[in-house]
């Protein structure tokens, strides 16, 4: 196989200019022309605080936080949308500036709710860390609270606007980054506030449940719904078999909830934990991301051989897929039918090995720890049961899969590495993959060739695919034909593919779309971060398990032969098609 990567964002020309030297609290400092202060802050290493800028959007200079001293400037100045410029002098943390920023935090607590004991973001709240860092040990201001009811309506996100603090990042994120725009301001001046269309709850808003307004939030003003009574509950019930699985990306980013570095693969530690908390059975995702490949795969060389639906587009994030529905009804068809692998793995558990085990579906109950929000969401879909039962029971978030882990007191850094049961324990490192950007494709080329060739790929590595640029094309020869394939992350960047596909574009073959910039690692459900570089090593971390280990193909995976002779029989079979397919269709958007 050869790739080809197409780049369309790659300038013709870069002019490079020199750098202009500033001093910073007395010291030079050198910093690009052009570029904004805060920028340069940061990469010198000085830390000023903010709450409302976001790395790679344009300033919006809303919070103020970010102020300094500027000589010559009669006013403070925000660093985040103030341009460098050769021989300014900063003050970055003068007495003025400071007291600013606190005036600033102590005007914020005054209309804000004095729970922080109960919040789910007690001890990693941007506000708190602030007032503390700051010495806000007393209210200076006082008046009437604004009194805001809260939305728990949504299967996956809980909104409670007392909290919120109006800094914007949510809006952007879901307007800017999602191309979705559920969220905006709404009210003037002491009315102003974060709601919806019509102030309508979330579940009726075109919300597509993927959680970066929460990741984004600085408080607590938007968390996911907690399944976490509902599991603790069955772990509990003597009657209840209760099984977790564990999604591909879950074992890069538990870590840093317990102080580890980004990209620390905590797989055989995660699993002892799991154990420990009663669960009667822990199987990995992983399995099911090669099982997902198998049909996925199967279904792309079929459309090709028959002349089906083009481009095929991924079915794997149920944020994306609601996304299309909601948004781009006409090109439902387009999608795999196949489940999601949380899906997949939650029918395989509840029919083949409740069968095989002699267990009642119906005392069954199954959990999946998942990177995503969305996943509640899809979880709960109707054409997720199956004889009034459900694929899955209950979902919990790697941030909440932490705070049980808390909750029982474990020491995570004590436990010693165990592995998953059988028979859904083994994966290949391609079903590892899709907790990345480009995962679910390279996955899907390798075992795609084998199945339209008879051959394996000679350099199962795919670069083109890789990485967390938001969107990448390739043209991959396999055999005699040149399938056109495309990669994207983040729902603004898959709004503009699709309207040139609407446009009439007709070269591609074959689409993954993973709703949150980067994939999965940087999901609605991770730990809190907004650091590139954090993402960037979770991504590494899977590449690196890739590279390393031995079974690289989903169709080389011993469970997944094993899966098809004994149960399923052959991909897109009678039998998987009615366990692990489905169908999608057109919902109405409040506008």
């Amino acid at each position: 196989m050869t790739t080809k990567t197409l780049d369309k964002t790659a300038p013709a020309h870069v002019e490079e200019r020199a750098a202009v030297t500033i001093e910073v609290n007395g010291k030079p400092l050198e910093a690009k022309p052009g570029e904004m202060l805060l920028g340069a802050l940061r990469r010198a290493g000085i830390q000023v605080p903010t709450l409302c800028n976001m790395e790679g959007l344009f300033p919006s200079g809303a919070c103020r936080m970010c102020v300094v001293e500027v000589e010559g400037m009669p006013n403070l100045a925000p660093s985040c949308a103030c341009p460098v410029t050769a021989g300014m002098k900063v003050q970055t943390h003068s007495q003025r500036a400071i007291r600013a920023r606190k005036t600033i935090i102590e005007l914020l607590l005054a209309d804000h709710p004095d729970d922080c004991l109960y919040c789910v973001r007690s001890t990693n709240c941007e506000l708190q860390r602030l007032a503390s860092e700051l010495g806000v040990r007393q209210r200076r201001f006082s008046g009437e609270r604004r009194r805001l009811k809260e939305d728990a309506s949504s299967p996956s996100i809980v909104r409670d606007p007392e909290k919120c603090i109006l800094c914007g990042k949510c809006v952007r994120v879901c307007e800017e980054i999602q191309g979705v725009g559920a969220i905006d301001f709404v009210g003037r001046g002491s009315k102003s506030q974060v709601g919806t269309a019509f102030d309508e709850s979330l579940n009726i808003a075109s919300c597509i449940y993927c959680g970066q307004c929460i990741v984004a939030c600085p408080t607590g003003a938007l968390r996911e719904q907690s399944h976490i009574k509902e599991v603790m509950a069955a772990i509990n019930d003597p009657e209840m078999t209760v099984i977790v699985q564990h999604a591909p990306s879950v074992s890069v980013t538990l870590g840093e909830e317990f102080g580890l570095k980004p990209g620390v693969d905590v797989n055989g530690v995660m699993t002892a934990a799991l154990r420990e908390l009663g669960f009667d059975r822990v199987f990995d995702t992983g399995f099911s991301a090669d099982l997902t490949i198998m049909e996925e795969a199967s279904e792309l060389a079929h459309r090709i051989k028959t002349g089906g639906v083009l481009p095929m587009l991924t079915s794997c994030s149920p944020g994306w897929i609601k996304f299309v529905e909601q948004f781009y009804p006409e090109f439902t068809k387009n999608l795999s039918t196949c489940k999601s692998p949380q899906q997949m793995l939650g029918a395989i558990i509840k029919s083949y090995y409740a069968e095989r085990e002699k267990l009642d579906p119906h005392k069954i109950f199954s959990v999946a720890i998942m990177p995503c929000t969305a996943k509640k969401f899809e979880s709960g879909r109707g054409e997720m049961l199956h004889d009034g039962v459900a694929d899955v029971d209950a979902v919990l978030t790697t941030r909440e899969l932490a705070r049980v882990i808390r909750m029982r007191h474990l020491d995570f850094h004590a436990l010693k590495p165990e592995t998953p049961d059988t028979p859904f324990g083994e994966r290949s490192s391609a079903g590892k993959l899709f907790g990345a950007s480009g995962g679910v494709m390279e996955a899907a080329l390798r075992t795609a060739h084998f199945l339209l060739t008879g051959k394996e790929l000679e350099n199962l590595k795919v670069d083109a695919v890789r990485g967390l640029k938001g969107q990448k094309e390739a043209r991959v020869k396999v055999g005699d034909l040149e399938v056109g394939v495309a990669v994207v992350s983040g729902l603004q960047n898959a709004r503009k593919l699709l309207e040139e596909i609407r446009a009439g574009r007709r070269d591609l073959h074959f689409i993954e779309v993973m709703t949150c910039p980067g994939g999965c690692i940087n999901g609605g459900g991770q730990p809190f971060t907004t650091d590139t570089e954090a993402v960037r090593a979770r991504m590494q971390a899977l590449y690196a398990i890739d590279r390393d280990e031995h079974v690289r193909t989903s169709h080389s995976n011993p469970a997944i032969q094993r899966i098809y002779s004994e149960f399923l029989g052959s991909p897109l079979s009678e039998k998987s098609h009615h366990l692990l397919h489905t169908h999608y269709s057109e919902r109405e958007v409040l506008t």
